[in-house]
């Protein structure tokens, strides 16, 4: 680009006068609503707030003429910036690096894991168990040590959880290092006068850079000059194809503009010449990033659960240590009973090896998951894919394969489905569109092209139209020529060393259509190189976004040239008189071949087809003799009169699988919505293809466009991103709930954090799927964040909560399944958990409020919960599902709890009692055949437990303190047996919550393996003298577990007549009262 002189010496005389400003003015501090703007025209940036970041991109930096840009910015376009106005500036803005947040310190990450939920409750029991232990030391000689055991097991509880919580839970603040990746190392730069080689975040708003080919762009700039320039900005806005850019403004949309280049996006051809307009924090993708950053993610429906029950059951267990508290107190007894009866309380409300089982099986269903290629990186995010009730899905990458392919060619008046080497399809699929061909493309007797199909009629193959399957035939002329162009008039090549790589995955040079050429032309005909080297390349024209096409000259054996082109099918049209027919002769063009070609490019586009068109021409050895100079400045000279070849249109297709798992989706309730940055005609293309829209379905615009009436209502819209920042959000909320059927195109970052809101404000459970920095601040956002292994950017993996290592949409469907059969069991773990509460919880009512002697020590309640009952409970994680689960709607987080009422009822006033009541069984047996009748216990407990009273049973005998505590410790061991052995009836009873335990089986061997080791552990404990003494466990005789045995029993058979009552049911009120 040439600049005027006058311009020049006024940037030159701006340069030459500048001073620094004084240093209130250097060091004011930056207001935090300002918007993003420059400071009295000299650049300054200033910081923008949450709600400017939220906002679509204002600038104006590519409107402006350049004259007056460069006013503004104080530069020189000939000459850049001088090194004191550099070194201010950077003084002012910062290095041109995007910040990184503050990072919370790992010790304190670790501290809010022992201080959560159930953890303060446990500390705050340890702390009193080892009070009221010092004031039993105090006041007594020796005395028991139970109490100072509990303490002891409780912190080493909350430590351990704490820990495996952290290793398995500790959030990666990795994302802004994943931002700084994108940071190129160096570039050249124009200061002084010279070129320069610079580091990238040296860079200042208003320096003149260069980018060439295979560069990373260095910051936001505007561009002064091009040479065949293009830009790959799918990371920032999803556009599968690399984009062409040139020195002029096309969009007021910084984003759509073809004069602006983005910081850290890809250079794939050509070279350019920019002023920076945007630095660091303030470039696009800065201000991606700080959105992502300062984005809030949204609870998980898991932890919300977790909240609720930890709320209940703090308030509860509290509560009731309080009230039985004052109640002793009541009593008339000391206030060191009263805490120990506070301490038993709590501790027995509290399941205490809950919050670790619920990771264990976390844990476990993450690594079956992860078998399935689904890596899960936030635990939580297990059970929230199963509540999915919504996904917002990226196209580009996630839906499609990010791999344009050629799709169809017409030549010779016949459409061709491109049947691609096997390498290049998906597979299980015989084409990745529609089988009919666009409406009129046929062959006629006549000119080979017959009339075609009124418009509106179906598509479906009917007479005289014919689709061609299978390799195009190799010996027609026709196609002959086609391939010849195909191969020559493109600057795509394979990279060295790949001769042993299959075809489909080599690494070209060259864009992603030239790319697809290349690769269809190597398959079909054979060696790209070997026709190549059979016509060497003597002139080119590059493509260009003014000219839109691309062609080139070639030398023949025949001692003549050949040109040959491609473009833009119209722009190719123009300069052609003539075409090639199916026999390969030419012909001159005719009104019923350009009627066709017409209806060929419009039904190939509207399938989201990028087509091109090809043309040759034979020069004349008169005109341009061996030798002959051809002159890119007067193409006119050789550019005319050239044969239409063909059409070859070029599409990135849907992913095999993805149709079939957005079925799956549709058949579990699942609504599925395309958020992608591509054009809508491509984006309704691929929604098509995969079920997003179903057949037969019209969107709001094809009804309003459509010159025939459609009956009905649309139940499907495209919304563009340009109309999309016009909405309020409740236009957006009226959509969302108003449409079963969504794709929103040419959306920005902060369109789709909009969208995701919108769907949680509807109150839907929302999953994101994405692979570029632009989907970031939605992954985040989202319920559940999903990134693509293969193909996703780092910043995209690093603020999602799921990985997909595969990139396959289809494994979502497989997580969806495994979080909601997850939910199921950790239903029954909680029932299975829950339950041994209430026998836990009645020994210690009873101990106040009757007087007894003490049936179960806390000790044994604490083993019991991350003990005996571990193993079990993680087991249920195993379980296989009882019922169709993918057929079902997802759950709704307001109705169907982890812990519903129904559940509670289930495990504390019908299993629970029932254990209670085997509990106190076997101690009134312990306690009769030792000589203490149940009446007799009744009030006895001040005599029981003083250490000077002598207590007579009711046969007369004399028991002194040291033979009471035995006798009452052996209570202990027999009151944990008993627990023990009906908790094997309740695991059993909670494998299933509708189905018989006849009918399900034992499927699940993990089952087995927890019986053996729980009843193992309660013998260790109970039977071993060296750890029950200090257990405050004694020996029982076996018959005592009897008891325990015939409850059991009782359990299994009460709990399958109550499962088939709820078969029985069958949905009515009865199911909907027992089924938990």
């Amino acid at each position: 680009m040439h600049h005027s002189s006058t311009r020049t010496a006024a940037a030159t005389s701006l340069n030459s006068t500048w001073r620094p400003r004084n240093e209130m003015e250097e060091t004011r501090p930056l207001q935090s609503d300002e918007q993003p703007s420059y400071d009295s025209g000299r650049g300054r940036i200033q910081k923008p707030t949450l709600e400017n970041l939220r906002r679509e991109i204002q600038m104006d930096e590519h409107l402006v003429p350049l004259e007056e840009l460069f006013t503004r910015l104080e530069v020189d376009p000939e000459s850049g910036l001088s090194d004191d106005v550099v070194h201010f500036r950077q003084r002012r803005d910062g290095p041109n690096a995007i910040t990184p947040p503050r990072q919370l310190p790992e010790f304190l990450k670790f501290l809010k894991n022992l201080v959560g939920g159930f953890a303060l409750l446990l500390w705050a029991a340890a702390i009193m168990s080892v009070v009221a232990y010092g004031i039993q030391q105090a006041t007594s000689d020796g005395g028991d040590q139970s109490n100072l055991f509990l303490g002891i097991i409780l912190v080493a509880l909350v430590l351990v959880t704490g820990m495996f919580t952290y290793y398995q839970e500790a959030k990666s603040e990795r994302i802004m290092k994943s931002f700084l990746k994108l940071t190129p190392e160096k570039t050249v730069v124009l200061r002084e006068g010279g070129r320069h080689e610079v580091r990238v975040d040296s860079l200042v708003v208003g320096d003149i850079v260069e980018v060439q080919y295979g560069d990373r762009i260095p910051a936001d700039i505007r561009l002064m000059k091009c040479s065949g320039f293009k830009v790959d900005n799918s990371s920032l806005t999803g556009e599968s194809e690399p984009q062409s850019r040139n020195a002029h403004s096309s969009n007021p949309n910084p984003l759509e503009s073809k004069n602006m280049a983005f910081f850290s996006t890809d250079a794939v051809e050509g070279t350019c010449t920019g002023v920076v307009v945007r630095t660091g924090d303030h470039t696009a993708m800065g201000r991606i990033a700080r959105l992502t950053g300062i984005i809030n993610g949204e609870k998980t429906p898991l932890s919300v659960e977790i909240e609720h029950f930890v709320r209940l059951i703090t308030i509860f267990a509290v509560g009731i240590g309080i009230i039985f508290f004052v109640i002793s107190i009541f009593f008339g007894y000391n206030w060191f009973s009263a805490i120990i009866f506070l301490i038993g309380i709590i501790t027995a409300n509290v399941p205490e090896g809950l919050l670790p089982t619920l990771t264990v099986c976390l844990t476990l269903t993450a690594q079956r998951m992860k078998a399935k290629n689904c890596l899960v990186r936030k635990l939580e995010a297990v059970e929230t894919l199963g509540s999915t009730s919504v996904i917002c899905s990226d196209k580009t990458g996630t839906l499609t394969e990010n791999k344009m392919t050629v799709s169809h060619l017409w030549y010779g008046g016949v459409v061709h489905n491109a049947s691609i080497h096997p390498d290049l399809r998906p597979p299980n699929t015989n084409d990745v569109l529609p089988e009919s061909p666009p409406e009129g493309i046929s062959e006629s007797p006549q000119e080979g092209i017959s009339e075609n199909p009124p418009e509106g009629t179906s598509e479906s193959p009917t007479k005289g139209t014919s689709e061609k399957r299978g390799p195009p035939p190799q010996s027609s002329k026709v196609w002959d020529a086609l391939a010849r162009v195909l191969a020559l008039c493109s600057r795509a090549t394979f990279k060295e060393g790949q001769d042993d790589i299959r075809v489909v995955d080599r690494l070209c040079n060259g864009d992603a259509s030239e790319t697809a050429l290349l690769k269809y032309y190597e398959l079909k005909v054979g060696s790209v190189a070997h026709c190549r080297n059979a016509h060497p390349k003597i002139f080119e024209i590059p493509f260009n976004s003014a000219n839109k096409y691309q062609l080139s000259i070639h030398d023949q054996p025949a001692n003549s040239y050949l040109l040959v082109m491609k473009g833009a099918p119209e722009k190719v049209l123009e300069v052609c008189t003539t075409y090639l027919d199916a026999h390969g002769q030419e012909l001159p063009l005719s009104t019923a071949f350009t009627d066709n070609f017409e209806k060929v490019y419009r039904n190939l586009g509207n399938r989201g087809e990028r087509v091109l068109g090809f043309a040759h021409k034979h020069l004349d050895p008169k005109l341009h003799p061996s030798g002959f100079e051809f002159d890119s400045d007067s193409p006119g000279l050789f550019l005319h009169d050239l044969c239409f070849v063909g059409v070859v249109s070029l599409i990135d297709p849907p992913r095999a699988a993805v149709p079939a798992a957005v079925s799956r989706c549709r058949r579990a309730g699942i609504k599925v919505i395309m958020v992608t940055g591509d054009h809508p005609t491509t984006a309704k293309a691929i929604a098509r293809a995969v079920g997003i829209i179903s057949p037969g379905v019209h969107t709001v615009d094809e009804t309003l466009t459509s010159p025939t009436p459609i009956a009905g209502d649309a139940q499907a819209i495209a919304i563009h991103g340009s109309d999309l920042a016009e909405m309020k959000d409740y236009d957006i909320d009226s959509i969302l709930s108003q449409y079963p059927e969504i794709i929103f195109a040419r959306t920005s970052p902060t369109q789709k954090l909009r969208i995701v809101e919108g769907c949680q404000r509807a109150g839907w459970v929302v999953a994101v799927t994405g692979d570029g920095v632009n989907d970031a601040p939605a992954l985040k956002k989202a319920h559940v964040g999903i990134a693509m292994g293969i193909t996703g950017t780092d910043v995209a993996k690093q603020v999602s909560d799921i990985i997909l290592l595969d990139d396959n949409f289809a494994s979502i469907v497989t997580g969806i399944e495994e979080g909601r059969l997850l939910f199921d069991n950790l239903k029954k773990t909680i029932a299975y958990a829950l339950t041994a509460n209430i026998p836990e919880l009645a020994p210690f009512l009873l101990y106040i409020l009757a007087s007894i002697p003490l049936p179960l020590g806390a000790i044994a309640i604490v083993l019991i919960c991350i003990g005996t009952d571990i193993v079990p409970a993680v087991s249920l994680a195993y379980e296989t599902a009882e019922s169709q689960i993918m057929s079902r709607c997802p759950r709704n987080p307001q109705t169907d709890r982890l812990a519903s009422h129904k559940l509670l009822y289930q495990s504390y006033a019908q299993i629970g009692m029932m254990e209670a009541a085997a509990g106190f069984l076997s101690y009134f047996v312990v306690m009769g055949e030792c000589g203490f009748l149940p009446h007799t216990l009744i009030g006895l407990r001040g005599e029981w437990d003083s250490t000077t009273a002598i207590v007579q049973d009711s046969y007369g005998q004399d028991w002194g303190y040291e033979e009471r505590k035995n006798l009452e410790y052996t209570c202990y061991t027999a009151f944990f047996v008993s627990i023990v052995l009906t908790q094997w009836a309740d695991l059993i009873i909670c494998k299933t919550r509708r189905n018989s335990f006849f009918k399900h089986g034992i499927n699940n061997y993990y089952t087995i393996f927890a019986l053996m080791s729980e009843t193992c552990l309660a013998m260790v404990l109970a039977f071993c003298p060296a750890v029950s003494y200090y257990l405050t466990f004694r020996e029982i005789r076996l018959e005592w577990c009897v008891v325990a045995l015939s409850f059991s029993l009782f359990i299994f058979a009460y709990d399958e007549i109550r499962k088939g009552i709820i078969r029985w049911s069958n949905g009515g009120a009865i199911e909907k009262e027992l089924l938990y």
